[in-house]
């Protein structure tokens, strides 16, 4: 882990599928070691004094087995920030979106067997390694491999079946990054009474390194297996063992996860519509092989330019930009609410005095090619840039003295394993117009495989599925601008507007970002929405967004309207409350 990564998502959403787009070990830094720190007693107490669960500390001290030696340290320093355990506890718990547990489906959700029989289950190509009673959730645990002939592959799948109150639903996860997945993920909603399942996708930890095979050469079934047929090995697994356990196949079944599980949800939809009754995908790494690249645009920029900006100047033309547009919706509350709006120039910063240097007109050049995102030699359009309003040194990370790039591990990764195939690649050697044909080569060799963005939804629509896609206004990773281009492709290729709301829907949530932090409200009730609309016909007119104080107060809601809708105040005022806002569609 290195330093640019930011401590509330790196320490939050690993647990929930995000956050492992920061956690893998970047080239040439030791792995994780899978023990707990001697700091860790300290920790737990800390979290239970925050009022965390037996459950929600179980996962905490997953995260730390995951972590780098660097990652640790990162994670010392911050635990050392007021309100840490509250904040952590919060994102978690905000992220995770489930309100309620879901009524039982079944009268009888008694096992049908033992789950130590569980061992002699016999599925296709798949082994069952283990099977144990966890004692801290009374769950049913299993660990299977399944494996694709005439491959030597082996895609690891791990489930949680409840012994008691069970709710009759299947639930898969996803993970973060080049992360497949996590059995930490399962916790949560086994304990909301899901059979949950969760997977490594065929490569244990976060690198990018599975790519390559021994002799240097492109692994192409653990690409695919990373890809999507991963997931689609877990459920099959889930839900057999789930009948095998109780005597009765799930009713339903449910896919969530955001970022790199939000792409492998989409990728559920679209290659194996018969998977999943629901899907919510949020900050979705839609279009990977031209998001991943897009990511490493602004090192790119500044590596070309000769003019590496610290941070402290990018987090000044961020908040000048929020300054400058807040008020466009009528009330200023620190939230850009629509970014498409926000046009401010960065040349209003040339001259101004940030610490000890001075923002240049070379700076404001830097930052307004980073808001516009990769273009080809000739100015062509090659993906969106960050919004204005958005985290700039996540991905424009530098540091040193002088100043050198710091690309963020997943974009760097890809760049080494996936595009140029060797991983002692000196990035800083790229040739001018070398970036623009790694971009072009990234579509072109990986596009079919890791694409996620066919818009051609009609047998996941036809079979009754439904998708909530989600997405923060200000995520510092993934543009929400590529959501929105895929969601709109979907309306086209489906029908239009009306009809594709009919089986999927899309909000977008102003001012936060790629873990769903900032200074605007977060979405609640994601779960309870989705299972409404799939047990219940009732489709999402809106979700509500609270945003709490450090002590868990809420101190504002906002509606969410789906797109193209958005949330405008009545008047000029308070935003404290959900009732101060109506809904229209935007001026286009």
């Amino acid at each position: 882990m290195r330093h640019h990564r930011p401590w509330i998502i790196a320490a939050t959403l690993v647990i929930v599928g995000a956050a492992a787009f920061y956690n893998s070990a970047g080239a040439g830094e030791p792995p994780p070691t899978g023990v707990l720190p001697a700091d860790s007693a300290q920790w737990n107490q800390g979290l239970r004094a925050a009022g965390a669960s037996p459950a929600e500390i179980s996962n905490f001290e997953d995260l730390m087995r995951l972590q780098t030696p660097a990652g640790l340290d990162a994670m010392r320093e911050r635990v050392r920030t007021p309100q840490f355990f509250a904040k952590y506890l919060r994102a978690v718990r905000q992220q995770e979106g489930i309100q309620k547990t879901p009524k039982a489906i079944f009268r009888d959700n008694t096992p049908a067997r033992s789950c130590e029989s569980l061992q002699n289950v016999s599925i296709s190509n798949t082994t069952i390694e283990s099977t144990a009673i966890d004692a801290l959730d009374d769950s049913c645990r299993v660990t299977a491999s399944v494996t694709h002939p005439p491959a030597a592959d082996r895609v690891r799948v791990f489930v949680a079946l409840p012994r008691t109150s069970w709710n009759g639903r299947f639930r898969g996860t996803g993970g973060g990054g080049f992360w497949g997945g996590t059995e930490m993920s399962l916790r949560s909603p086994v304990s909301k009474g899901f059979v949950t399942a969760a997977t490594d996708t065929g490569h244990p930890g976060g690198s990018g390194s599975f790519a390559l095979n021994a002799n240097g050469r492109l692994n192409w079934q653990d690409i695919r297996n990373n890809a999507y047929l991963g997931i689609h090995d877990m459920t099959l697994v889930g839900k057999a063992l789930t009948l095998a356990f109780y005597g009765k196949a799930p009713r339903y079944s449910y896919f969530v996860g955001t970022s790199t599980a939000g792409r492998q949800g989409l990728m559920e939809a679209q290659r194996f519509p018969d998977d999943y009754d629901g899907i919510i995908s949020g900050t979705p790494a839609v279009s990977w092989p031209r998001m991943i690249p897009a990511a490493f645009w602004p090192q790119e920029v500044m590596h070309r330019t000769h003019n590496f900006l610290p941070k402290s100047k990018l987090e000044r033309a961020t908040a000048a930009a929020v300054n400058a547009c807040d008020g466009l919706d009528g009330v200023v509350d620190g939230v850009i609410d629509d970014p498409r709006r926000c046009t401010y120039d960065p040349k209003a910063l040339v001259g101004a005095r940030i610490e000890e240097s001075t923002f240049t007109e070379a700076d404001a050049d830097v930052v307004r090619k980073i808001w516009e995102g990769p273009r080809g030699h000739d100015g062509q359009f090659l993906w969106y840039g960050l919004a204005r309003g958005s985290d700039l040194s996540t991905i424009a990370g530098t540091g040193g003295t002088p100043l050198i790039g710091k690309p963020i591990d997943v974009a760097l990764e890809y760049l080494h394993y996936f595009l140029v195939q060797d991983p002692h690649w000196d990035w800083t050697s790229l040739a001018n117009g070398e970036y623009e044909l790694l971009f072009n080569q990234s579509i072109e060799e990986f596009g079919a495989v890791l694409g996620s963005d066919d818009p051609d939804l009609t047998h996941f629509r036809d079979r009754g599925g439904k998708l909530i896609l989600y997405h923060g206004l200000a995520d510092q990773l993934i543009p929400a601008q590529g959501t929105v281009d895929y969601y709109q492709q979907v309306q086209q290729k489906m029908g239009g507007a009306r009809q594709t709301m009919q089986f999927a829907r899309l909000f977008l949530v102003p001012g936060v970002d790629h873990g769903f932090i900032g200074a605007g409200p977060s979405p609640t009730g994601l779960m309870d929405a989705l299972v409404g609309w799939v047990e219940d016909g009732k489709a999402p007119e809106h979700l509500i967004a609270e945003l709490p104080d450090d002590n868990g107060r809420i101190i504002r809601t906002r509606p969410l309207f789906p797109y193209p809708q958005i949330a405008v105040y009545k008047g000029m005022g308070s935003t404290d409350d959900a009732s101060n806002f109506i809904s229209r569609a935007p001026i286009r």
